[in-house]
């Protein structure tokens, strides 16, 4: 019989891996950004497509955020404007 493991408990038990845990910690920052653009673009109802449709950029550039790159902060703000969103970065 096969065992199944979820993916929480999978990803709880790798973290305990000094180097994957290093590696996550590095890539958190964007991760971040890309969770929070997913999240506001879910939110919204809107595809990748219609977003960027909507911002003026290519559904590429939307899917490259998504996958983690770092957005321009011009690029950042037109998606915020046609999310209806206020872009924030906070140094804590």
């Amino acid at each position: 019989m096969t065992k199944t493991i979820s993916f929480d408990d999978m990803w709880e038990e790798m973290k305990k891996t000094p180097a994957v845990k290093v590696e996550y910690d590095r890539l958190a920052p964007e991760y971040a950004v890309a969770y929070a653009m997913i999240s506001a673009r879910a939110e919204a109802g809107l595809t990748q497509a219609a977003l960027a449709k909507k911002a003026g950029i290519t559904q590429a550039q939307v899917a490259r955020i998504e996958g983690g790159q770092w957005p321009q902060p011009k690029t950042l703000h037109k998606l915020a404007k046609a999310l209806g969103k206020t872009p924030k970065l906070e140094f804590i």
